[in-house]
């Protein structure tokens, strides 16, 4: 059963428009955000999928500003003198340091259920984000947090990262999506999606934004997770999709279970590659496009309609959480009315209010990594990182005591930050039972 992680949106939670192609990324750089508010949304959509008996999931935040990163970059001193330093002369380095965007946990890694690997394990890869400096540094600390979550060798693999190299760039989950297949509880039809190949071959790519994912990588994890190759399809993206911000693919499709959810400009051949999963999935599956005459790629973009989080849910069908933004734009809402009606694709839909994450290009499935999980394998995880009341209640006080209400930019440089970001990761290792993840707890 799926298990969603979601990630939490960490104290230095700000807008510094540091992702190229992320088109709210960039549009609200430079604006003031709210940290707190950040994490409670973030803590309410957990919240909400528990309450809905879906087991839910919490990935803490990563430690930031992230001082080894500053210090690799030639700022040295105290902690103090370089922040100012790096303030005064790198900003956008100083920026992308202080970057909280590992509460985007769809881009944490790629996993693979044990049902669908050679060894029977859960494998996991962590992404290693290489076309961005901000992502980049969290691959350390993300291959961290899931080998002390998922620690049992007899049932899980924490892979390390592929080489950080351009031609094995790798975004995770993002571009990843995992469908029954057609037993149903049996092996399932893994479907990868790249922007690019490092080769450069096929059909021209994007003119205005970067292809982040390649085939070359979408391929090395299929090969060290030992997939069957009979049971995992690989797809491009459309070139003009990346050029109007469609960054990876969770912004222009989302597949869960039978049911592939897709706007007609998602893949290079989306008529051959619904054809491909439809073989491999079987006769149960079902895919809806959408076509660019019912929603422009613009209007996809901005609502981030696709990006919402698709979940099975207990007593059957399936749930669409998607941002309040759907509803505010009549093209969405109108999409979103037409796969809820009976005989739609969805049993229902829950919008949820993410305005925080959303004006920084993230919605409800960037916030989450889904890690398929058995019952043994569930109770194998000992940290306290499984969402209930009383955790749930925890994280609230947690954050409601040490995280600002305000942050800005400049607010970056200052030491105060630091150690009020310090102060919380610290507790919040002890109160979900984690070891020591990060480097100020190492030293």
């Amino acid at each position: 059963m799926d298990h969603p992680f979601d990630g939490l949106p960490g104290p230095t939670h700000n807008y510094s428009g540091m992702s190229p192609g992320n088109l709210a990324s960039q549009k609200h750089a430079g604006l003031a955000s709210n940290p707190r508010e950040a994490a409670l949304q973030g803590l309410a959509k957990m919240r909400a999928m528990a309450s809905r008996g879906i087991p839910q999931g919490v990935l803490p935040p990563h430690e930031r500003p992230h001082l080894p990163t500053l210090r690799a970059l030639g700022f040295s001193g105290r902690d103090a003198d370089v922040l100012a330093r790096a303030a005064r002369e790198a900003p956008a380095m100083l920026a992308a340091a202080s970057s909280a965007a590992a509460m985007w946990v769809a881009n944490a890694a790629t996993v693979s259920p044990s049902t669908d690997t050679a060894d029977g394990r859960v494998h996991f890869t962590p992404a290693n984000l290489v076309t961005l400096l901000h992502r980049s540094i969290e691959t350390e600390t993300t291959t961290r947090v899931l080998r002390a979550i998922f620690s049992d060798p007899g049932r899980f693999v924490v892979h390390d990262p592929l080489p950080a190299s351009v031609p094995s760039a790798d975004e995770g989950a993002a571009n990843h999506t995992r469908f029954a297949g057609p037993a149903g509880d049996g092996p399932g039809v893994e479907f990868f999606v790249h922007g690019r190949s490092a080769v450069g071959a096929g059909s021209p790519g994007p003119k205005r934004h970067p292809a982040r994912q390649t085939l070359e990588a979408s391929e090395a994890i299929a090969r060290r997770h030992g997939l069957d190759t009979a049971r995992t399809v690989h797809a491009r993206q459309h070139p003009d999709a990346i050029d109007a911000g469609v960054f990876h693919n969770d912004v222009i499709a989302v597949g869960q279970m039978h049911t592939l959810l897709a706007h007609e400009q998602a893949f290079v051949d989306t008529r051959a590659t619904i054809g491909d999963l439809a073989r491999l999935v079987g006769p149960d599956f079902r895919a809806d496009v959408v076509g660019r005459d019912e929603l422009s790629l613009d209007d996809a973009v901005a609502t981030y309609l696709f990006n919402g989080q698709l979940v099975e849910r207990p007593e059957g069908g399936l749930l669409l959480v998607a941002a309040a933004e759907v509803r505010e734009n009549a093209r969405s809402s109108a999409v979103l009315d037409r796969w809820t009606a009976p005989g739609g694709p969805l049993a229902e839909a829950m919008v949820l209010d993410l305005r925080q994450s959303m004006r920084n290009g993230g919605g409800p499935a960037c916030l989450r990594l889904r890690v398929p999980l058995t019952s043994d394998e569930r109770n194998a995880v000992r940290a306290r990182v499984f969402l209930d009341d009383d955790l749930a209640g925890s994280l609230e006080t947690w954050i409601r005591r040490h995280y600002r209400d305000r942050l800005s930019p400049a607010d970056l440089a200052d030491p105060a930050l630091l150690d009020e970001s310090r102060r919380a990761l610290d507790e919040l290792t002890q109160l979900m039972r984690l070891p020591s993840l990060y480097p100020f707890q190492q030293a």
